[in-house]
């Protein structure tokens, strides 16, 4: 899954208007990406927090309590664009963030 254009669908409430997309050039970044907005929400959370820390089971939490979260990864050996539930999501972001864990190490 390495080097494929990936875009995440979200939707933050039952509103349309709050759907919205954030595009990467890996499945990589896309989990970074994913990371990031979790931590954003917690920084504006918790606003006099100058370290915030989470688990995984912290981020599984904010996947599910999307409305709706998706993704599009490109797969240039068809030449579109394949779908993934927020279960692959949340897989792919297990795995993104225990090989990060691993390099820090």
């Amino acid at each position: 899954m390495a080097n494929k254009h990936t875009i995440i669908l979200i939707q933050t409430s039952p509103s349309r208007a709050s759907r919205t997309f954030m595009d990467f050039d890996t499945v990589a970044q896309a989990m970074d990406g994913i990371c990031g907005l979790y931590e954003k929400k917690l920084k504006d959370l918790n606003p006099t927090l100058r370290n915030i820390s989470y688990d995984i089971s912290d981020l599984y939490k904010f996947i599910e309590e999307l409305v709706d979260m998706s993704a599009l990864v490109y797969d240039p050996a068809l030449h579109a664009y394949l779908p993934y539930d927020r279960q692959w999501i949340k897989q792919r972001a297990f795995q993104h963030l225990k090989k990060l864990a691993g390099q820090a190490n």
